[in-house]
């Protein structure tokens, strides 16, 4: 699909977007040190602060509403040996293993920290953390989380079996992104500096308050990737006992909240992503559908037009309230078929209903010019945050 303009300085690759989130986008896109066009993806919706689905060029300042309050979420998935005819009927001796292996909830941590050296590897982020800080930052490495975030195994288009999990920088993330958001805010009142929507408050460059955001968002960033390996790790060693044997071939670790000095179009820009993942030339990522569909092993095309992204996902087309009022329990058990899954929680997972989301294999139709499909995931096994 080629990009359309819908306002001035945004393009949208979206077949299905709502007026409002071009609304919101539309008032990224006339801040002054916005460069070019603010682009936005197949799966744009309106998001906290800012769109959720976008790429926003800019130069000589940041939006931290536009990283979002999840810094360094992402997905990871991993290809194994293993085959369809490996798998048992049923997955459902998964299900204990991974509950107890990948924590999950509002909140919620492991009873002591990960174990291996790889969160005190990354050091500590620029704001000094307080001592309760500390210890979340310590329990919750290594756990899942809730909303949208899951732990699935997949069969793909050759029958073979694949681990898929979406995670982010957890409870320390939220907090040193609520921290600089609040910041920027501050320094809008301070400086008299009106805007159309105060949660797009931005931090200057050469400021220290800019240069703290940097340093703690790229410590959120690599503490979710790091996050993200050990569940990997884990999932991947709580499926091999399940089936007996099993090797893993490859993983692909990639982020979709995060901001980064680029060259675009002859210039230096941050080019901030959010729900939206690089696709430069040969980059690898993973686009994942609901948790009733399918998602996708991707190869990047290198888009300018995009700032060299894509997609992160289906994209919401209903909010959670409006999934809880219109959707039911007992569909949402139909649209999950066979696949092991947590349906003792099926109320609790309602707003994550598939029909909650939007076409994944149309915001795949939608950018074709984007990315070029490697795999095709079905899954067998899914394991929500709740």
């Amino acid at each position: 699909m080629t990009a359309t303009q819908v306002a001035p300085k945004l393009l949208s690759w979206a077949t299905d977007i709502e007026p409002g989130t071009i609304e919101q986008a539309a008032r990224t896109a006339r801040l002054p040190f916005v460069e070019g066009h603010v682009a936005l993806m197949p799966d744009a919706h309106k998001g906290l602060g800012s769109t959720v689905g976008s790429v926003v060029p800019t130069r000589g300042a940041i939006i931290p509403s536009c990283v979002g309050v999840d810094i360094g979420c992402g997905m990871v998935a991993s290809e194994t040996t293993l085959t369809a005819a490996d798998l048992p009927d049923s997955l459902d001796s998964l299900m204990p293993l991974v509950t107890r292996r990948i924590p999950s909830g509002v909140g919620k941590g492991h009873e002591h920290p990960v174990a291996d050296g790889a969160l005190a590897a990354l050091g500590t982020p620029r704001t000094q953390l307080s001592g309760k800080q500390e210890r979340t930052a310590a329990t919750q490495f290594g756990t899942l989380g809730s909303g949208n975030h899951f732990v699935e195994v997949c069969l793909d288009e050759r029958d073979r079996v694949w681990t898929v999990l979406h995670s982010g920088s957890r409870g320390i993330g939220n907090q040193l992104a609520v921290r600089a958001i609040d910041e920027a805010k501050g320094l809008m009142k301070q400086r008299f500096i009106h805007l159309e929507d105060a949660d797009l408050a931005y931090l200057v460059q050469g400021e220290p308050s800019f240069e703290t955001y940097i340093a703690d968002m790229l410590w959120a960033q690599a503490y979710a990737m790091g996050s993200r390996q050990v569940m990997a790790k884990r999932l991947l060693k709580s499926v091999f006992e399940v089936i007996g044997h099993g090797r893993h071939v490859r993983t692909i670790n990639c982020h979709h909240n995060f901001t980064q000095l680029e060259h675009h179009h002859g210039k230096d820009l941050w080019i901030t992503r959010k729900g939206a993942i690089k696709a430069a030339a040969g980059d690898e990522g993973v686009i994942p559908g609901s948790m009733g569909t399918r998602s996708y092993v991707v190869t990047g095309l290198g888009s300018e037009p995009s700032y060299t992204s894509c997609s992160h996902g289906a994209g919401r087309r209903m909010s959670r309230s409006a999934a809880r009022k219109s959707l039911s329990v007992d569909s949402l058990r139909e649209a999950m078929g066979a696949r092991s899954w947590n349906a003792d929680s099926a109320e609790r997972l309602l707003d994550e209903h598939p029909s909650s989301y939007k076409d994944i294999d149309q915001v795949m139709a939608d950018q074709t010019d984007l990315v070029t499909v490697q795999h095709t995931l079905s899954q067998v096994f899914n394991y929500k945050g709740v």
